[in-house]
């Protein structure tokens, strides 16, 4: 039993040496598009089904665009594909200091990051004015940078690059490239979908309306504001003790511990990802 344990522990590691890391994880952006899907308005998800139709038009062959939820993954597949969207890479995140005030509008130059990019994305998404292939592009990063404003080390960090300079060890799977940013982005996530009642169905039936109508409310900022919190008040303590310490000696260990308390924190953030991409949606198409 222990030898296919260390078995299945390197092979993990040599899975992770291999692979990069995205934000929320394949699993994490699928889910948080499938809520959205059953969130919006029937009306938005004719329009987005009638553009999707189109979807061949943005050339990207290795990342088809079939549905939202491969809408909303399309942002980290066209990472690959190099200089193209290079532009984009900074789109995806906004290192907001967790040991100073929260200020939403630091550390993005010439709105290149994550809650400007929601915004611009939005208004090109309901532009009928722009080509279709510039209103697709729109759709897939609106969908994608809403998921990832909601994953905390998105939006809070200090000093360590959202936690990608804090190597880590989740439980028995270790790399030399694992860190706290990836475990957050795809280990503690797939754990907390996937913790009965698992899935984006019943993510979306837990929700309540007053929860829905309290998560429609305000603005992209307050929603970032949310993220940064959790990063200083859970993401930080739990990993290194003290989110405004010195950087810890060594590897992190995340374990069961951590996804006992992770889980309803996480869950509950892509149950408000779901619930806010149809608003943007439903805002962007919803008129004619």
């Amino acid at each position: 039993m222990k030898s296919a344990m260390r078995l299945g522990a390197a092979a993990a590691a040599l899975l992770l040496s291999a692979s990069p890391a995205f934000a929320w994880g394949d699993y994490g952006h699928r889910t948080t598009a499938r809520i959205a899907w059953a969130e919006m308005r029937p009306a938005t998800r004719t329009r987005i089904a009638a553009l999707l139709r189109k979807a061949a038009v943005l050339d990207t062959p290795t990342c088809p665009i079939r549905d939202l939820a491969d809408a909303a993954t399309w942002p980290d597949c066209i990472r690959g594909l190099g200089d193209r969207f290079a532009a984009s890479f900074p789109w995806h995140y906004q290192d907001i200091d967790v040991c100073k005030p929260f200020d939403g509008h630091a550390n993005c130059p010439d709105g290149n990051c994550i809650t400007a990019q929601i915004e611009r994305m939005g208004r090109r998404l309901g532009d009928r004015r722009l080509p279709v292939k510039e209103r697709i592009e729109a759709l897939a990063f609106l969908v994608h940078f809403a998921g990832d404003l909601h994953m905390p080390l998105h939006v809070g960090e200090h000093d360590d690059k959202g936690g990608n300079a804090i190597p880590a060890d989740y439980g028995a799977i270790r790399s030399p490239r694992l860190n706290l940013h990836w475990v957050w982005d795809s280990y503690l996530a797939e754990r907390a979908i996937s913790a009965p009642p698992g899935g984006p169905r019943a993510l979306d039936r837990a929700i309540t309306p007053a929860e829905r109508r309290e998560w429609r409310r305000g603005a992209v900022i307050d929603w970032a504001q949310e993220g940064w919190e959790i990063s200083r008040t859970v993401t930080y303590p739990l990993a290194v003790g003290e989110a405004c310490g010195p950087r810890p000696e060594g590897r992190v260990q995340v374990g069961e511990a951590e996804v006992a308390k992770t889980t309803p924190i996480i869950r509950r953030q892509m149950q408000r990802a779901g619930v806010r991409i149809a608003l943007l949606l439903d805002r962007a198409l919803g008129r004619g």
